[in-house]
């Protein structure tokens, strides 16, 4: 087994994009692909390392851009939420350039288009959902300490199934979110799953978080399960 990454560069909505792709070219013939929806720093080496950990599962993993190609933030940047802001403010934006990774990574040739999925991490978690709230003919979704608001559109048909891996005492989710999360998808008749980790706040798979004061910590015990729940879910998905 050799996973492989490369970088491409895509043009989308109002922008160009450059994104990594991750696939294991021991394996012949398309197979599954999988979005990875990085956070509010943008498209990033933790993103990319978890493309690795898909492709090394048998997928094609995409660390995909929503940003625009350069535009990134650090966690020192003075701003570090301004293009995430951004694309927040034209919400119907976010929703086409989303639109158009799915249809990306469909195109990738290692890609089996009928069968894709996306996971994402804090604002990734909340594309997630809109990606699945949008339409996409996308098998699943993953929100990992997403944010589940609802945006500002309609939601088309969500054929998705869904899965929020949520901590508990996230302050970015709290309880009234998940709740309303929680009807949204029932009264969609989506098949979904919420998984709550006790002791957990926001940020839990990130270990280069330390805010425990804000309630952003890195959680190990909730980071290994949750991955542990992707991959379950990725297996019933494409089984």
């Amino acid at each position: 087994m050799a996973v492989t990454r490369r970088t491409i560069v895509y043009e989308g909505p109002e922008g160009i994009f450059e994104g990594v792709v991750a696939w294991d070219d021991a394996l012949s013939g398309p197979r599954p692909g999988v979005m990875v929806i990085p956070n509010v720093l943008g498209q990033k080496e933790f993103d990319n390392e978890r493309a690795e950990r898909l492709a090394a599962l048998g997928y094609v993993g995409f660390a995909v851009d929503l940003f625009g190609q350069g535009k990134r933030t650090t966690r020192e940047s003075p701003d570090i939420s301004e293009h995430m802001n951004a694309l927040l403010a034209r919400h119907d934006l976010l929703r086409e350039r989303l639109l158009a990774a799915h249809d990306t990574l469909k195109a990738l040739p290692e890609v089996e288009p009928a069968q894709t999925a996306a996971i994402g991490f804090c604002f990734g978690g909340r594309c997630c959902l809109d990606l699945a709230r949008a339409g996409a003919d996308v098998r699943g979704v993953v929100s990992l300490h997403g944010i589940y608001k609802r945006p500002p559109w309609p939601n088309a048909a969500i054929s998705a199934k869904v899965l929020a891996l949520h901590g508990w005492n996230d302050p970015l989710a709290p309880p009234d979110d998940v709740l309303a999360l929680a009807a949204e998808m029932e009264g969609a008749g989506v098949d979904w799953q919420l998984h709550a980790y006790g002791h957990t706040g926001h940020s839990f798979t990130d270990s280069s978080v330390h805010m425990h004061d804000r309630g952003m910590f890195h959680q190990p015990d909730a980071d290994r399960r949750s991955w542990q729940s992707v991959e379950n879910f990725l297996a019933e998905l494409f089984a």
